[in-house]
């Protein structure tokens, strides 16, 4: 019996509260709640890190030094140790994991910390066929200072599996809440995209969502087989800054991103683009 898919989300001074996932995606088409923007009038930091479960030492001094302007931090492999929940509840308005895996104390698994309360949110989570572990990721929505929606996409993409199936499986439902969503995408994590099928898959993937890709001009992102594994992209947002940290405090290097969002300029192909997701098999 497949485990249940939820988020658990972190509050200073309040109760955790456990969110399952809303019925459909169509729930964007609808109107959703107001809420506060996110802060800051012209620029979004970002910061993306699979944290390695906080294994290894100065992790959270990492975070402090380099997150602390960031308004969004997009964690993967984010263990709910005691530390990380008080660095979360004390920093950020918000701290939203979905559980991949369960350890005896503390889960693992992607983990969105916000300067403001998402009002939207989607846990997901697909299993690897080999190990039969889980990876997880979250769908969030944020306002923004111009009266736009920002999605963000958190993900920890499955890592052994034999060909494609399972990879561009698990991409499915997150295309399609970009693809129900109208304005501003972040899409960002740790993709374990060692492979050229899995790069192809995730480029054809990308081109479709009309995703484009930060580059980075000092390129310090960790590799499997010479390929990357990190990736941040985005819709109608315009990249200002974008740099990797090295680090030892983890066994993936942050990605650190600022945005200035720009309005979105309508197309022919919007509103067609469910139909033709659903028509095309990614991979």
């Amino acid at each position: 019996m497949p485990k249940e898919t939820y988020a658990v989300r972190y509050v200073a001074d309040q109760p955790v509260e456990r969110i399952s996932p809303p019925l459909a995606s169509g729930q964007l088409r609808r109107t959703l709640p107001s809420g506060k923007p996110l802060p800051g009038s012209r620029i979004l930091r970002v910061m993306v890190w699979n944290i390695f479960k906080q294994q290894r030492a100065n992790w959270l001094s990492v975070l402090q030094e380099f997150g602390r302007n960031a308004q969004l931090i997009l964690l993967q492999e984010a263990q709910t140790t005691p530390e990380l929940v008080k660095y979360a509840t004390s920093h950020y308005l918000a701290a939203d994991q979905v559980p991949a895996l369960i350890f005896p104390q503390h889960p693992s698994g992607v983990m969105t910390l916000s300067a403001t309360h998402p009002i939207y949110c989607c846990p997901l989570r697909e299993r690897e066929p080999l190990l039969r572990l889980a990876k997880s990721a979250l769908v969030t929505v944020y306002p923004i200072h111009n009266g736009q929606l920002l999605m963000v996409v958190n993900i920890h993409a499955v890592n052994f599996s034999f060909g494609i199936d399972v990879y561009t499986k698990q991409l499915e439902p997150i295309g399609e809440q970009i693809l129900h969503h109208y304005g501003p995408v972040i899409t960002a994590g740790d993709f374990n995209a060692w492979s050229r099928q899995r790069m192809l898959a995730l480029h054809r993937f990308t081109e479709r969502m009309g995703l484009g890709e930060v580059t980075f001009i000092d390129d310090q992102r960790r590799r499997t087989f010479g390929r990357p594994l990190d990736f941040i992209f985005y819709r109608d947002m315009k990249v200002s800054e974008a740099s990797v940290l090295v680090t030892q405090a983890s066994d993936h290097n942050p990605l650190l991103v600022e945005f200035q969002p720009v309005p979105h300029i309508p197309t022919k192909t919007d509103g067609a683009a469910d139909h033709r997701f659903r028509l095309t098999k990614i991979g």
